[in-house]
């Protein structure tokens, strides 16, 4: 089905929910959250599976991306789980998909890994969560000379919009983000424009860090924490300092809110940015894993 009714949505919130607090980790990643509670992706598609006491289980399609190919996410109720639920959503949405299919699962678990596996789908990418504590110290944020910092304002959206498809050109979902995925994360209720700084030179927006603040009010399954949302650095000034200073710059402010820890989310083969967050404390915490299905693999 492409869009859930409200009761529909109500249960899938409530399973996911369930699952967190069984795992300790968010089954669905922001995206389905979002569509889950917008319904605003054009050609999405969800699966539900039911049994005798309700919903068992859902799963996600998402076709947007042409050249990657789609996207998928499932969860099972904690109390359906070990019944071939799991397997079953997989393969509806694998036939969902036309036999070419990107499958997230966050957390490296064992239970995941076999499930993908036994479809015949191979590791493909893994992204890393890594976390720091803000107790510990933090350098000062130097900024490139003739840089200045400000913060988001109404207005900043289609300078922003085009700056962030600039410094993640190549990356396979951040760079294709449109004025409406960030219009729609301003409605959230963790959305806090004084956390959102933009780095500017003269009048033209070069860099920006987008901290989040967010916890157990958010079926996350932890006491409050700070991320690192996003980082991102016009092409034109790589190599300056001005993605640390916009880092650290982050920090302090998540620090200023009285939080003990941050986090930022990484793909495990962007080794410069790895070893950046590592200079700056952070380590490994836990990992997200892409497993990929192609008819022709």
């Amino acid at each position: 089905m492409a869009r859930l009714g409200d009761d529909e949505v109500a249960e899938v919130l409530a399973l996911v929910e369930a699952a967190t607090e069984a795992d300790g980790v968010r089954p669905l990643n922001e995206h389905v959250m979002l569509h889950l509670r917008y319904g605003l992706d054009p050609g999405a598609r969800a699966v539900l599976a039911r049994n005798d006491d309700g919903l068992a289980g859902f799963a996600h399609l998402d076709p947007t991306d042409a050249v990657e190919g789609p996207s998928g996410e499932l969860v099972v109720h904690p109390a359906a789980r070990g019944r071939g639920v799991g397997a079953k959503l997989l393969a509806a949405v694998l036939a969902e998909s036309g036999g070419r299919l990107r499958l997230w699962a966050h957390g490296d678990t064992p239970a995941a890994s076999r499930l993908a596996q036994a479809a015949g789908f191979v590791r493909a990418r893994s992204l890393w969560q890594m976390r720091r504590s803000l107790y510990a110290p933090l350098p000062a944020a130097d900024l490139p000379e003739g840089v200045r910092l400000r913060t988001f304002e109404a207005g900043d959206e289609a300078e922003w919009v085009a700056l962030n498809a600039r410094a993640f050109a190549s990356h396979p979902e951040q760079g294709s983000w449109t004025l409406d995925d960030l219009k729609r994360r301003e409605q959230e209720p963790w959305f806090d424009h004084s956390g959102f700084f933009l780095a500017l030179r003269g009048d033209r927006m070069v860099g920006f860090h987008w901290t989040k603040i967010h916890g157990s009010g958010e079926e996350h399954g932890h006491d409050p924490i700070g991320e690192v949302y996003v980082v991102g650095v016009d092409p034109s000034q790589q190599g300056t300092g001005l993605g640390k200073a916009l880092t650290l710059a982050g920090l302090a402010h998540l620090r200023s809110r009285g939080l003990s820890q941050a986090m930022l989310y990484v793909d495990e083969e962007n080794t410069a940015a790895i070893r950046l967050y590592e200079g700056l404390g952070f380590t490994r915490w836990d990992t997200d894993v892409m497993y990929r299905y192609s008819m022709s693999q």
